[in-house]
This record gives C-alpha cells, structure tokens and sequence, in this order.
C-alpha cells in the first residue's frame, strides 16, 4: 500500500526534528519542515505522481534532494537517512513532541537524561522534581510543562473549527461589552485561515489600554484558567460545552491567547500572527531578495537597520509589492507567485449564494416545519431553495417513502404560492451498498434536486467504494453528490475512494459535488475542492440543515471554497435562477456544457 501524502509529510516533520535534536543545520531542518508543510496542503496523492514520473521539485519546498528521498520512500518504503538518524537518538524521543512547551532539544535531553520515552513518564517526572533538576531547566519551566500536559488533556487535541469560531466570537463580542474600547479585536492564526480544525485561538487587538482588556478576558465567566496573564499579552483555557462551570476540569477546553499592538504597527503583527508559518517563511525568503527584513513589528531594511511600521495589512504587502493575499490562501504554495503574476483569485463570498440546495424538515429528521425552513432561507435572500429530505431507506432519519414524497411534493407547490423565491422538489437518497439508488426511477425523474449521499456500509474497501459512487453518477436523475467522504470531524474517518477516479466521472457525468457547509462535516476538504475546481467540476456549497438556525451557516462552506481558490464562477449556487434551472433541466451529461458555458472552465492546475 502506498504512503499517503500525510504520512510522508509526517515522515519529513520527523526527521527535521531528529536534525535538530543532533544539532544539524538550521537551513537542513527548515527545508525538511517547509517539504512536511508543502506535501499536507498538495492536492494529488505525491506516491501516484511518483510512479506516474511526474517531476516534483516545481513543487515550492521541495528540491532535488527532498524529491529523491520521496522517490526512496515511496519504492521502498524507507529512507535510510530518517531510519539512520532515528536510531543514533533516545528512543522515544520524538513521542516527547507531542507535550506542549517541549521543543527537540528538551525531548533529547529528557530522554538521555532520564530515559523517558512517554507523555506519561515526563508528567510524573515534573510532579517529583526530576525535570526541574535537569541543566537549564528549573523548577518554572518543569511546572509549566506539567501545566501544560494537563492543560492539553482536559481540551482533547484540536477543535472543529464549528466549536471554536462560535466560542472566539462570544468572547470577542463579550470583551467589547465587558473591556476596555478598543479599535481591532480580530481572530488571527488558523482560525482567520479558516482551518478545519484548530489548536489554540489567536486574538490580536489594538486598545489604548491592553492590561485592562487582559484581566477583562481572564474575568469572563467561560474562562477555567489563566495560563498567562501580561501587557502584551494574555492566555487562557475556555470551557467549551458549560461555560457556567469555568471550573469543571472535566470539560473540554479551548486555549485563548490574546496579543496587543500599537496602531501605527497592527500591520505587520496581524500578518505575522495569521500565518501560516509555511507562507511567512517563503514571504520572508521573497523579503530577504528584496534586502529586506520581516518580524511581527514591521519591516526592516537590512542594510539601513531602519524599520517601518504598517497600520494595516494591506500596507504591509504592498511595501513588498505585492497585492494584500486573502487569509484563507496562506497556505505557503502558489500563492505569491500568483501575487506576483496578478492571478490571486477573485474569492466567492457568502454574498455571492443565490439558494441551498440541501436542507431538511421535520418530515424526516429535521427539527423544524417546512414553512420555517423556507422562510429562514428567504430571509437569507437566496433566489432558489431545495427541500431534500431523506429517502426511505434510512429508516433512523424518518426517510420518505415514494408515497409521503409525493405528499411532500404536493405541500411545496402549495407553499410556492405564498413565496417568491423558487421552491424545488428535491430528495437526499442514499446510495445503496451495490450503487443503486434508494428510490425507483420514475420517483428520482420527477423530482427537481437528486443529492445522492452515502449513509450506510462505509467500510467497503477502496475499488467497491469507488464503483458504488460512480454508478451513482452515471444515474441520469443524479443532481448532486453529497458530502463525499462521508467523514465526521473528530468523529469519523472519511471512506476510502480513488477521489482521482471519482473526479473524473463527475466530470464525465456532469454530477456536481457537494460542499457540504455543516461545521461536523465540511466535506469535500479544501484540498479535494481545490483538485476539483482545477478540473472544472461544478461544486454547490450546502448546509445540510436541518435546522432554520443552521441555514446562515454557508459561510464555513464558503470558507473551505475559498481555501480551494474558488471564484463565485466555479459555484454551480452562485447562478441566477434562470441559469440554474436551465444547468438541473439539462439532461446528463450536457449540464457540464451549462456551467462551463456560464464562466467555470477547467482552470487547469500548477504541477
């Protein structure tokens, strides 16, 4: 079986910090972190182009010499310098990086020092004084190493991005009734990117007093610890789910870190704290060619020693000459090139969605009436809405039989009289085991929207699961695919496809894709949006709601749009009314001739 791109990205992340565990060179170890960065955000598997004979060093952070090791890897499952060098340290040492607060150099001194190998091991030698008496550690740095191992425990690794944002935006919003004024108070690193899920929560903020805004944040009733608490900067452990017992360790919890700047300087701070580290490396390489110099307080002429100061971001990139690059695109890949070259994307928006096309009611598993649905999409502006509730065969989520969806039917017509936006018959059907759908034919053909979802048999191997979507496609009656994967963030892993081969056929097909804008699911992922926005698949961006206050939710599918570099013209949703029915009445596979027609040609890709 071959490597997956996250496991040969890991393999890479491993060695950097075996290298500098040893003391290797600083610019060795940034290239092996750089290539880890590089290979997770790639949008093809890395071990097909290997066989393919693909030439990989265009890809950024990736050279001569990264290339071949890959080429070693992916042919021989090895690379004999990681293997060699692993074996020349304490075992167990890499495991030590997963503690916060321990960086190589401490987990290489930990474990010839001490011969631990484990979480656990470090955990009990802070409590006893054993990591305290190592050289140039001491008794503060072992108690926050121990705080920080508990700390990490009781927040249960990375945070769905649907937790975290609603969490930053009631402490935002309680911090500007509770604190001090202030004229920026903005989420910054992963978060403002957009990332599926998130570590820790950056808060950057510009007021005329910080230290007052800093006790503001440690005093809210939702904050369980204060881990940091100074001028510039402060840090705290939310609760998530009971924000009415901040004590209860037994919660999960969010870390907080909020940093102050000055005006005249929020720039260049605000630049540095989004990220990603991979895109402020290679903007620091462009700086340097330039002469120049960057850090989190502005940007310094290395010849002259002067430094300037930006009030705001798009300052900052313009000093460099470039145009300001959207959050969500810092990715550290294509993206100053296309800056340089004037082919930064002209990114869809929320504004841009003109209907949903997968939302639910209490007929089946929704909670709410059709009416209300329809009505929170109108107030939403949309032009065209979709009423998709299960079809009969999954029997947990009240799914429809052929004679309630003809009711159903019958009841949306009624309601169209009372509504000016466009109401249309539509079904989520599963896709069965074998492919079929779970609806006869004639039911699929007289309805509008057909999002055709698998629900159930989720471990078939990668060849059953590839045909099983395939033949889905291929079904004329076929609008949409949903959420592809089938994964649940932190929950469920995604099904195992040749996503290559499953492109191709909605290509083929002229099926759209599903978006699906659901914070749990966010599924496609922005790297396979990314592959099929580069082939000119139509993508529709859904909430899957299946509630009236889930609806406003489109924006973390349009997040996740954006990531993959969309414009509002490679969204089949961001249509008119009339260019829409006109792609759903077309039938397959011509529909793929309407949406190109309409602006989204394949884009074509960069390796």
């Amino acid at each position: 079986m071959q490597p997956a791109n996250d496991e040969i990205a890991q393999l890479f992340e491993n060695l950097g910090a075996l290298l500098e565990m040893k003391g290797d060179s600083v610019f060795k170890i940034r290239a092996y972190r750089r290539a880890a960065e590089t290979i997770r955000q790639l949008t093809f598997p890395l071990a097909q182009a290997v066989h393919d004979g693909r030439k990989l060093t265009g890809i950024p952070g990736i050279g001569k010499a990264i290339s071949d090791k890959i080429h070693e890897l992916v042919t021989t499952g090895k690379v004999q310098t990681y293997e060699r060098t692993r074996a020349e340290l304490p075992a167990g040492a890499l495991d030590l990086l997963a503690i916060p607060g321990i960086g190589p150099k401490t987990a290489m001194l930990i474990g010839a020092e001490l011969g631990i190998s484990s979480v656990e091991g470090v955990e009990q030698a802070a409590a006893d004084g054993r990591l305290a008496a190592l050289p140039r550690m001491g008794q503060r740095a072992a108690d926050s190493i121990l705080r920080h191992i508990r700390a990490t425990r009781s927040m249960g690794g990375r945070t769905p991005i649907g937790d975290a944002l609603p969490a930053a935006e009631a402490v935002i919003a309680a911090l500007r009734e509770r604190g001090p004024e202030t004229a920026l108070l903005t989420p910054a690193g992963s978060l403002r990117r957009w990332e599926e899920t998130i570590g820790d929560v950056d808060l950057v903020a510009v007021t005329p007093n910080p230290e007052e805004l800093g006790r503001a944040l440690t005093a809210l009733p939702q904050v369980r610890e204060t881990l940091v608490n100074g001028p510039r900067k402060t840090s705290v452990i939310l609760s998530l789910d009971r924000p009415s017992k901040a004590q209860d360790d037994s919660a999960p919890g969010l870390q907080i870190d909020l940093r102050t700047g000055e005006p005249g300087a929020i720039g260049a701070m605000l630049q540095y704290f989004t990220g990603s580290q991979q895109h402020n490396i290679r903007l620091r390489d462009f700086a340097n060619r330039m002469g120049l110099s960057l850090n989190e307080y502005g940007i310094t002429g290395i010849e002259s020693g002067q430094m300037e100061t930006f009030a705001d971001e798009a300052a900052f990139y313009a000093r460099l000459g470039l145009p300001w690059i959207p959050p969500e695109l810092r990715a550290g890949m294509w993206e100053l090139e296309a800056a340089q070259q004037g082919r930064l994307p002209q990114l869809v928006e929320a504004r841009h969605l003109r209907g949903d096309l997968h939302i639910h009611s209490d007929w089946s598993d929704g909670s709410d009436p059709i009416e209300t649905m329809i009505e929170a999409a109108a107030a939403l502006g949309y032009e065209y809405m979709a009423l998709t509730d299960h079809s009969q065969g999954l029997g947990v989520a009240n799914g429809l039989t052929p004679e309630r969806l003809a009711a159903q039917k019958q009841v949306l017509g009624e309601l169209q009289q009372r509504f000016g936006l466009r109401i249309l018959a539509g079904s989520e059907v599963d896709i069965r085991a074998d492919g079929r759908m779970d609806f006869p034919d004639e039911v699929l053909a007289g309805l509008d929207v057909v999002v055709a979802s698998v629900h159930n048999a989720m471990s078939q191997d990668s060849p059953t699961m590839t045909r099983r979507i395939i033949r889905a496609m291929e079904h004329p009656s076929v609008t949409i695919i949903g959420h592809l994967s089938t994964r649940l963030l932190g929950q469920r892993p995604p099904t195992d496809f040749d996503l290559e081969t499953v492109l191709q056929a909605a290509l083929e097909t002229g099926t759209a894709l599903e978006i699906n804008a659901s914070p749990a699911r966010l599924d496609l992922r922005d790297t396979h949006a990314y592959r099929a926005r580069e082939m000119g698949i139509p993508l529709v961006i859904n909430t899957d709601s299946h509630h009236h206050s889930e609806l406003p939710g489109g924006r973390f599918g349009v997040a996740v749009a954006r990531r993959a570099w969309c414009e509002p013209r490679h969204i089949l949703n961001t249509l008119p009314l009339s260019e829409f029915l006109r792609f759903i009445q077309t039938p397959k596979p011509g529909r793929l001739r309407i949406f190109q027609a309409a602006g989204a040609a394949p884009s074509g890709g960069n390796v």
